[in-house]
């Protein structure tokens, strides 16, 4: 199982919020770049990141600061945020962005998701961002009343390679994650699945990675110290 370490960027900043809102930020730091290096130099083996402003917008507004982590950082990033039309995924790949994260996309222009699988394969990600087992999309802000399975299937038979499910009432909580939808998915989808939301502990990446989950995005807790990235790591590699 692969532990992936979170930036979210809003303002230029480092921050984390409480359950999907946006009027519940804590800033962590002022420089991502430094973040992301820190991670590198712990051993992570590639980073996620989000553009909260972008997701909320619907178009990339961080772009210099994701442009400096992809210069600095030797690690593969993914990011997510806002990423809505063929033209930005070209652009981010061009710059060095390993994985390009679609949410919004997925739902409101599925042929689109579908196209971009097919012309960059294992590039294209589709993020599964949900709220009581519904999925939710513009920066976790707009109810969608499509379930998570639901759209999770659609997006295999459109070709995607690979899903991030994230539990937002779960995220920036230090709670715990939902292992039951997470088990639920895994053994329902013929597809790699990334867990978010919710892990606070080194005993909850043992457990996803018992439930078999391809990785664990880990943010707050990381922050916090409540999880250890080297820890964590070497748990990963049990």
């Amino acid at each position: 199982m692969e532990i992936i370490p979170a930036i979210d960027i809003k303002d230029g900043r480092c921050v984390r919020l409480f359950q999907g809102d946006y009027s519940q930020e804590t800033v962590f730091s002022e420089d991502p770049v430094a973040v992301a290096l820190d991670w590198q130099a712990q051993g992570a083996c590639r980073i996620h990141v989000v553009d909260l402003d972008g997701a909320a917008s619907g178009e990339v507004c961080n772009r210099v600061v994701v442009e400096a982590i992809v210069k600095q950082v030797s690690l593969p990033v993914q990011l997510g945020g806002g990423i809505r039309d063929e033209a930005t995924v070209s652009s981010l790949l061009g710059i060095g962005i390993g994985r390009v994260i679609l949410g919004t996309a997925a739902v409101e222009q599925p042929e689109l998701v579908e196209r971009l699988c097919d012309k960059f394969g294992e590039a294209i990600v589709v993020g599964i961002d949900a709220r009581d087992g519904h999925v939710a999309i513009h920066g976790w802000q707009k109810g969608t009343g499509i379930s998570t399975l639901e759209l999770c299937r659609r997006m295999a038979d459109m070709g995607v390679r690979r899903l991030i499910y994230t539990d937002i009432k779960r995220d920036g909580t230090l709670t715990e994650p939902d292992f039951k939808a997470i088990a639920a998915l895994v053994d329902s989808l013929d597809l790699p699945v990334i867990a978010a939301g919710g892990i606070s502990t080194l005993g909850h990446l043992r457990k996803l990675g018992k439930l078999g989950v391809e990785g664990a995005i880990v943010g707050k807790a990381l922050y916090t110290g409540n999880i250890d990235l080297r820890e964590a790591l070497a748990i990963s590699k049990m």
